[in-house]
């Protein structure tokens, strides 16, 4: 079985692709790719790494936009890399891959994402409305490289918290439509996070559900 997951930063991607490569599944992070491709930009004048969130910033400071665009250019290296490889005739015998993706996948081109479906099954782990406000508690406590692609503005007189709440509702709502328009299936929330939940179940919900959707 290949997958890939798609999701908000906090959906529990991570989390799930380390629980299948557990299991024997051969692991992407597209996160940790993308940090080896910024390493010389991650790396302060006194030697010590920064994390990609801290290094991202918010998108009200200065040089945001330049360094999100960097981001972005090197995530869609990092795929296309990802898809390469599963596309390799010589590793089309690997059958258990996971592709633990990043929150701004879905802003890699169509072209890139209908050949990771064509490649993989993919799977949204949703996050509905009620998670919102820790999510964003998250995110503002532990930075995170995110990519808001021009959702982020500010109203007059607005504080920088203020705008992020009101414009983090905004950006989830609209990530949630475009993993959705990019998944083969869609896990909700409250089945993910059911007690004692395991990785087995997990892959019980997945492939009933591809399978529907005509997936091999």
């Amino acid at each position: 079985m290949r997958l890939s997951l798609i999701g908000m930063s906090g959906s529990g991607k991570s989390s799930w692709s380390i629980k299948l490569s557990d299991l024997g599944f051969k692991r992407f992070c597209c996160d940790d790719m993308i940090k080896k491709k910024l390493a010389r930009d991650l790396t302060k004048p006194d030697g010590t790494r920064m994390k990609l969130g801290e290094w991202m910033g918010f998108p009200y400071e200065p040089d945001y936009e330049e360094r999100e665009a960097k981001y972005l250019t090197c995530e869609i290296d990092v795929m296309t890399e990802i898809i390469e490889y599963l596309e390799s005739d010589e590793k089309q015998s690997e059958q258990h891959i996971v592709v633990d993706t990043t929150g701004s996948a879905i802003y890699t081109g169509e072209a890139l994402l209908k050949r990771l479906r064509l490649c993989t099954r993919v799977v949204h782990l949703s996050t509905p409305p009620k998670v919102q406000e820790l999510m964003l508690k998250s995110y503002l406590n532990n930075r995170r490289p995110v990519l808001w692609r021009g959702l982020f503005e500010k109203a007059p007189k607005e504080t920088n918290e203020t705008a992020l709440a009101r414009c983090y509702a905004l950006l989830l709502s609209s990530r949630e439509q475009l993993y959705e328009r990019a998944a083969d299936v869609t896990i909700d929330y409250d089945t993910l996070n059911q007690d004692g939940l395991r990785v087995s179940s997990f892959l019980a919900i997945v492939k009933p559900l591809t399978e529907q959707n005509g997936i091999s």
